[in-house]
């Protein structure tokens, strides 16, 4: 290997300071150096991988060629700081400050509500941010664009979009807003009581500072001179065990190329920084080509256009762009179909960063260019020190035989991509689990030539993505159909030759081996329609049109800007001024989460001698544990100790759930041991060479089909009964029978499990800083696991980036996990899990197996149902037995069903185990309950609706388990629902679609909502506060609530405001803590407001009483005035309050309770579109009705509503859990577990708080937190509606099953055609499947 010179110093700015780095490491990224080197922790991490947007920041370079700056947004943790050379970057902290100034993009997002958890909200305002720097007056659809590479898991999007909307050059705000009016009333209202005021601003556009774009910092001037100068050098980074060279001139590139052959080209890492990330690829050198200009330009000829490697994919295609607006139409069919497929293409944030050389040369088997680039015959500009050659991007290269390959010192130095004829035809197809920022499941490049005039192949090919381990040409099928005619029996024999050609074995890599062989032959005959129709447009007379009926096949779903309107009551006009409550008030939060200056745990200072601590978790479901090696790990750099159950003073397996794993390994992911190391690379590096031998044991149970047969169940079943079941089905007309699976679902909370352990040095003590929804819990655990008093344990909590259900209990055995190696070395503990950990150690919603059996009349009505739930409960009990209790109350949802029985069980397996989850077992099992209603709708030939509608609960009823309720809040949800969506006449319109159209279907589907909150359990709904007046008049409010993201402290504020008749602005709440309040109950169940609320109304109350005999002294005088008056009496201006909880019960045996203390009522209407070819489909608008009764905050409970819906329409749509049938869980990143995005919210979204009353809650308000997740269903629902139209048209059976998720897979397997009809099918006795369902 040739010697290198010494290293350079790196060189680059940081939100405007300059930053000189002498020990450039080329392994480390600008988001460890950003958080960890900087201290600048407003970035985030959230995944590790460019997948979610957390960590986005802007880069500006200067072009010294066009004297331009040019930024762009980038995802820090996929930044190698070596490539900064020279860059400028600007993070959130740069943009604005609480400090200094905010800047308009973050006060909008904040007042806009477009922030709860607040996690994501930083690289939201980076995104918006960067767009801003290019495009002052941006277009609605390039806010949409700008977002599609930025997840967030709260707010459903849309208030994200409207903040960033209020830029744009014309307003988009609904314009009768300000009337007060709504444009969706055709009639007078139809409430009870028409005085009443509705209201849809949640914020005032008036208070919005205006946006300057002069204003902005200013480039460099010294990086300007640096890029300008004439004697640039080589630059060299040197780092612990890589060297990272930097060339300047094209030749120096190529000898390096020559000396180090090996050595990646790193231009955006996307393609590098994963594999050595996630894949373990090493690599002792890194050649770094950025800013050559040779890589760099656009040349155009009267023969195609050629195009720098070094251009990134959104340069690439911004110069598509320009030559499709200057070239005639027929010589840019292939620009087009790139143009097309790079809208998609990741996010924003990579089309920024990876460029067309590092795409086309990485030839990633799901490339979405390279299938198109070959059917347009683009060919390679390779370099390399003997000289230049050219080869064909083709099959061959895609393929990557050896012969057609680049020689190993060579580089790719730019594309040629040829114009495209008159009888020329391109195209590029795909279809990914979602549409945006995700891999194709199959995507294709096309391109047929016909003979000048005729529709006569002289020139075929198809080249297919995602379906084998590199892109396959169908080559051996082109040659074949040569000299064919473009006709239907051309289509016939080129489908059946393809599938032959491109033959998917059963048990491939990536499953949904049939659904790929569907899509290999849909996307086929999509592309055959295109060309029929192009033909067409040139020779109307020869070449007949396509039917009229097909046209809605050749149009993709279009990605549209979401808007809606949020419907509210307005304040009582008599209102004190100063009243917060019923008030929009924006989270107390939400300026810090928009400046990135709100702390999240991992964003604490480092605390003297903290160590870092990786975990080792078991690679089988079910083994004995022969030995732990953990010798070579010690040895490694860093490294303190290695922690296992050996090591636990107390309590190893509190109340059966194992910290570390002793003797035997249950499950998967289950914490074997973990590692204590200076950083956390160290303890990383030395985890993975912890030793650990296995020996098998059987049986091993993965699903619960599995847990049915081996009899293995976590607690005994649960039952409730009413009438007599057996007796009514002999008396009624039809009986149908069924099962539903629905599959389980992962958090993905922003951020993932995160806690720093900090050992005392005297009387046992520790400290634990965590985001949990249950600090009780935690210290409950750590302190059995530590065998001290409770008393020793400290938790606080700030606030957490997500929680979802998925912080209540695993935080307690994480935290137990991290004390016990604080214990053992003595010295603080930052246990932070990486994503694809977290999502394999902590699991998530139960997966669930309905089975049904109802007796029905011919007119609708139910009057016997016998259903059975099974849930998969994972390894330990967890909360399984209460999630299996809540799902066999909850599960007649609306329906009156006068013989009705309902049982469950709950499964062990040997998965991690599931926990909590928002809605807790309701929107699994009202699935159930919503497909058998729709079984009986299509045996009865009545629309799902009315049979809904006959079997609604009508007046004041008891539930099965005998529980008094009153309907008619639920009543008026669903007829507003049905009038305001215009139910009826929308389905006409839909069904007239429907006849129109063969291909694509459109479908609606309402869907009615009987929730509870709480628990049954009176113990566990009580609550406690303390509140201290100071004698400035300032006041600190604590209660056990923790700050999720969903206000609580924002409404605890309003309380205490309208309590205690002072502003909002003197009182503070800091964090929730065993130390001031102890033994608080979690923060679930959507009780969080109803519980804490009471808490803090009481100790306010308690206070003023004792206030009173002052202020009736002094009526006049002020509220400083009164505290020191009280303070001088001897008056204490501290008091707890409680609340006892509300009275619930529930006896098994009687099978009877008041089991909740009140019900929330909810109706929803979605309506879809499906591509019956692909199995995709478009949201187009969604209206939701939710019994609110009284509003402490709309803002917040119109937040909630929205992203509980998108989470719920994630669940039933594109989430999908992949496991193994050895038990491991193989989506592990958002990669490939798919959460909804911008994209995917519906196009139309309206909101509605229906009034009603509630005396039994604070101020007469409900619990929403849950309640919006069950109505994503309508969505699924709707889905079921398409199909079943479809299904109708092709003559198949009335009753099918969808199950849960409705997957692209699922709707177009359902979808049966003579598509389906014509792929090879396998015997499943004869290969083991890749991934199976756990249901």
């Amino acid at each position: 290997m040739p010697s290198l010179p010494s290293p350079d110093e790196l060189i680059f700015f940081v939100n405007g300071r300059k930053v000189t780095e002498k020990k450039a490491d080329p392994e480390a990224n600008l988001l460890f150096y950003l958080r960890k080197v900087l201290r600048l922790t407003g970035t985030k991490y959230a995944c590790g991988g460019g997948g979610c947007g957390a960590c986005t920041v802007m880069v500006s370079r200067y072009n010294p060629k066009t004297k331009s700056i040019h930024h762009f947004p980038a995802t820090a943790c996929l930044v190698p700081i070596c490539s900064l050379y020279g860059a400028a970057v600007t993070t959130v902290e740069g943009v604005g400050s609480i400090k200094t100034r905010i800047h308009p993009v973050q006060e909008r997002l904040a007042k806009c509500h477009g922030t709860q958890c607040g996690f994501c909200s930083p690289g939201m305002v980076m995104s918006i941010y960067t767009l801003l720097r290019n495009h002052p007056e941006p277009t609605p659809e390039q806010i949409t664009e700008a977002l599609g590479g930025n997840l967030c898991r709260c707010t459903g999007y849309r208030p994200i979009v409207e903040s960033g909307k209020t830029f744009c050059a014309e307003s988009t705000v609904c314009q009768v807003k300000g009337s007060g009016k709504c444009c969706l009333d055709r009639e007078e209202r139809s409430f009870a009581n028409r005085q009443e005021k509705i209201c849809t601003k949640l914020y005032d556009e008036d208070e919005f500072q205006p946006f300057d774009p002069s204003q902005e910092p200013i480039f460099p001037p010294e990086l300007i001179r640096m890029a300008e100068d004439p004697n640039k050098r080589r630059l060299t980074f040197q780092g612990e065990r890589t060297t990272w060279i930097t060339p300047v001139t094209l030749n120096n590139l190529l000898e390096l190329r020559a000396s180090f052959p090996k050595a990646p080209l790193v231009m955006g890492n996307t393609a590098v920084g994963p594999s050595i990330k996630f894949r373990n690829e090493f690599h002792p050198v890194f050649i770094s080509p950025l800013g050559l200009p040779e890589l760099h330009f656009v040349n155009t000829t009267d023969a195609g256009v050629t195009i720098g490697a070094g251009y990134s994919l959104a340069q690439l295609n911004d110069a598509l762009r320009f030559i499709v607006s200057e070239q005639p139409k027929e010589k840019t069919k292939t620009c087009r179909a790139l143009l097309k497929h790079l809208r998609t293409l990741a996010g924003a944030q990579i089309r920024n960063m990876a460029t067309l050389g590092g795409h086309v040369v990485s030839r990633p088997n799901y490339s979405d260019l390279n299938p198109i680039l070959a059917a347009g015959n683009a060919t390679i500009n390779l370099i390399s020190k003997d000289g230049q050659r050219q080869i064909p991007l083709n099959g061959p290269f895609l393929e990557r035989s050896p012969e057609a390959n680049l020689k190993s010192e060579e580089i790719a130095l730019s594309v040629s991509i040829p114009y495209s004829t008159q009888w020329d035809f391109v195209s590029g197809l795909r279809l990914a689990q979602r549409q945006e920022n995700a891999f194709a499941i199959v995507n294709a490049g096309m391109s047929v030539k016909f003979e000048d005039g005729t529709n006569i192949i002289k020139e075929l090919q198809m080249f297919y993505g995602s379906i084998g381990p590199t892109v396959v040409s169908a080559s051996q099928s082109c040659k074949q159909l040569t000299g064919r005619q473009w006709d239907d029996q051309m289509l016939s024999d080129a489908c059946r030759w393809v599938l032959d050609e491109l033959y998917i074995p059963p048990a491939a890599k990536g499953g949904m081996v049939e659904y790929k062989r569907t899509l290999i032959i849909s996307l086929l005959f999509k592309f055959y329609l295109k060309v029929r129709q192009g033909l067409n447009k040139m020779d109307p007379q020869n070449f007949p049109d396509i039917p009229e009926k097909f046209m809605s096949a050749l149009e993709d779903f279009p990605i549209e800007t979401p808007q809606g309107l949020q419907m509210f009551q307005c304040v009582d006009p008599y209102q004190p001024p100063q009243d917060p409550v019923g008030h929009p008030v924006m989270h107390q939060s939400a300026i810090k989460h928009a400046t990135g200056e709100a702390v999240f745990i991992d964003d604490m200072p480092p605390i003297d001698q903290e160590l870092f601590l990786a975990v080792v978790t078991s690679t089988r479901a079910y083994a004995k544990i022969i030995s732990i090696d953990i010798s070579e790990a010690l040895e490694l750099p860093g490294v303190v100790d290695v922690i296992t159950a050996e090591d636990v003073p107390g309590d190893n397996s509190h109340q059966g759930e194992i910290l570390y794993a002793q003797n035997e390994v249950i499950c998967v992911g289950q914490i074997v041991c973990t590692v204590a190391a200076d950083t956390y690379a160290h303890a990383k590096a030395a985890a993975k060479k912890v030793k650990i031998t296995y020996e098998d044991v059987e049986p091993k149970i993965i699903t619960i089909e599995q847990a049915i047969k081996h009899n293995s169940f976590l607690s005994a079943e649960k039952k409730i009964e009413q009438g007599n079941v057996e007796h009514a089905f002999k008396y009624v007309d039809q009986i149908t029978e069924g099962e539903v699976h629905v599959e389980g679902q992962e958090h993905f909370y922003m951020e993932t499990q995160t806690i720093l352990a900090i050992p005392k040095r005297e009387d046992k003590e520790m400290v634990l800083h965590l985001g949990t929804q249950f600090p009780t819990h935690v210290q409950e655990y750590v302190a059995a696991a530590l065998n001290v008093p409770r008393s020793r344990i400290a938790c606080h909590m700030k606030r957490a980036g997500g929680a979802f259900g998925g912080k209540v209990t695993k935080p307690a055995l994480l935290g137990a996990v991290s004390a016990v190696a604080a214990s053992k070395t003595g010295r603080p503990i930052r246990f932070i899990l990486e994503r694809g950990d977290d999502m394999l150690i902590t699991a998530g919603r139960h997966p669930l197996l309905g089975k049904y059996k109802i007796g029905f009349m011919n007119n609708g009505v139910i009057k016997a149902a016998d259903v059975e739930y099974y849930i998969n409960g994972g390894c330990t009990p967890d909360e399984s037995e209460l999630v299996l209790e809540f799902i066999v109350l909850k599960s007649e949802n609306a329906y009156y069903i006068p013989n009705f029985r309902c049982r469950g069980r709950a499964c062990k397996t040997n998965l991690p185990s599931n926990t909590a989850f928002r809605g807790f077992g309701f929107p699994q099992a009202t699935v159930v309950v919503e497909a058998y209603i729709t079984a009986v709708a299509s045996q009865c030939n009545l629309l799902p609706e009315e049979v809904k509608e006959i079997n609604m609960y009508k007046r004041i009823s008891r539930t099965a388990y005998k529980e008094t309720f009153n309907p008619e809040p639920l009543r008026r949800c669903w007829k507003e629902c049905l009038e305001k969506s215009s139910f009826y006449a929308r389905k006409l319109a839909a069904e007239e679609f429907n006849k129109k159209n063969y291909w694509k279907k459109r479908g609606l589907a309402v869907v009615p909502m009987k929730f509870t909150i709480g628990i049954p359990m009176a113990y566990y709904t009580q609550a406690a506060a303390l509140v201290h007046i100071y004698l400035d008049g300032s006041v600190l409010v604590t209660h056990g609530g923790c700050e999720l993201g969903q206000g609580l402290h924002t409404k605890m504020i309003q309380v205490a405001s309208r309590e205690l008749n002072i502003p909002q602005s003197y009182i503070h709440l800091s964090e929730t803590s065993t130390t001031t309040v102890p033994n608080a109950i979690f923060t679930a169940g959507s009780m969080g407001t109803d519980i804490n609320g009471k808490a803090v109304q009481n100790a306010c109350q308690i206070l003023m009483a004792r206030l009173h005999p002052i202020i009736r002294k002094n009526p006049k005088g002020k509220w400083e005035e009164w505290i020191a008056k009280a303070f001088e009496d001897s008056i204490s201006l501290s008091a707890t309050g409680y609340f006892k909880g509300y009275q619930t019960n529930m006896d098994w045996e009687k099978e009877e309770g008041n089991a909740y203390p009140y019900f929330v009522y909810g109706a929803c209407c979605s309506e879809v579109e499906v591509d019956c070819l692909t199995g995709a489909h478009k949201l187009l608008r969604t209206d939701i009705f939710m019994d609110a009764a009284f509003s402490i905050n709309p803002a917040v409970d119109i937040g909630q509503i929205e992203g509980a819906f998108i989470q719920g329409m994630g669940l039933y749509t594109t989430e999908e859990l992949k496991y193994s049938p050895e038990g491991v869980l193989y989506s592990r990143s958002p990669d490939d577990y798919k959460i909804p995005t911008v994209t995917e919210i519906p196009e139309e979204f309206y909101v509605t708080l229906v009034h009603s009353r509630n005396p039994i809650a604070i101020y007469s308000s409900k619990g929403l937190g849950e309640a919006g997740m069950f109505m994503g269903s309508s969505v699924l629902f709707a889905i079921y509606d398409a199909v079943a139209a479809a299904r109708r048209e092709r003559g198949l059976t009335k009753t099918f099953t969808l199950s849960s998720p409705a997957t692209p897979e699922v709707i177009r397997m359902t979808c049966v055609d003579q598509f389906t009809d014509m792929i090879p099918r396998d015997d499943p006795s004869t290969f083991t499947p890749w991934s199976i369902r756990v249901s």
